[in-house]
């Protein structure tokens, strides 16, 4: 049986193939497709709710203090619930793999470690760009016409916005996939990809002194806002500077995490 088995050829270790192994654990656990449907009903459901609302004109149809100023703001009212969501599923798939210790075996097939934390990335965003676009074009499709005078895709910045709702909602999933690697805490990575999303422009807008005002505008949750928003803020930056300065987080994140991968044990 030893001399059948050393017989056996070994196959390289090869960025596609790692490719296959995570597309396979992606879709293997359960929580993958529950997490996508939730982050996809919440997208859809909050923004075509706001739509609705905002259509009849009773209601602006956002959170209290948080309003939506446009019709697009309003079909596009679920995507801070959404950006948690992908962001959970992001922690998940690296992180869920230190908590059941199967990350060894991971590490182990794959000497070189470093491909594996790209071949999550890379195939978590091909597959939640797909669906988070898909999503992002029904809401704004659905929503519109649900708003008497609503806008059209051929009116500027529409597509923009959509496709660059789905970058935000991709780019937080790989924040998540970056502080599970990074942290190794599920409970930890969430929380701490919370605190940056949603937590830290609140207390910088509180803490900051006024002639550092314009330090929050660099800030993740600011800096995607700019290049989804339809029409530009005073205080915000443009849309190419926001989709840098956010991608920018996302690489600094995961270069974090290629780095403790890279020199402590798993």
């Amino acid at each position: 049986m030893t001399t059948a088995i050393a017989a056996l050829p070994r196959k390289r270790v090869s960025l596609p193939r790692v490719l296959k192994s995570e597309w396979i654990k992606f879709w293997s656990v359960r929580s993958t497709l529950i997490t996508l449907g939730i982050a996809v009903l919440l997208l859809i459901g909050f923004g075509l709710l706001a739509s609705s609302l905002y259509g009849d004109g009773s209601d602006p149809g956002g959170p209290p203090g948080n309003e939506p100023t446009d019709p697009i703001s309003a079909s596009f009212t679920g995507t801070n619930f959404a950006v948690l969501a992908f962001g959970a599923l992001g922690v998940l798939f690296t992180a869920g793999e230190y908590s059941t210790g199967m990350i060894r075996s991971s590490m182990a097939a794959v000497p070189k470690r470093l491909p594996v934390l790209w071949a999550k990335a890379a195939v978590f965003a091909a597959v939640v760009f797909v669906v988070a676009l898909a999503a992002s074009a029904v809401v704004f499709t659905v929503g519109q016409s649900l708003i008497d005078g609503g806008a059209s895709w051929s009116d500027p910045g529409v597509a923009r916005a959509v496709v660059g709702t789905a970058g935000l909602l991709t780019g937080s999933g790989l924040l998540g996939v970056g502080l599970g690697a990074l942290m190794r805490s599920t409970p930890g990575a969430i929380t701490t990809l919370f605190g940056v999303m949603f937590l830290l422009a609140m207390v910088a807008a509180l803490l900051v002194p006024e002639s550092w005002s314009d330090v929050v505008q660099y800030l993740p949750s600011e800096a995607g806002d700019a290049f989804t928003a339809v029409t530009q803020q005073e205080d915000a930056l443009s849309p190419l500077a926001g989709l840098t300065v956010f991608s920018g987080y996302i690489a600094a994140t995961l270069g974090a995490a290629a780095w403790r991968i890279k020199r402590s044990d798993v």
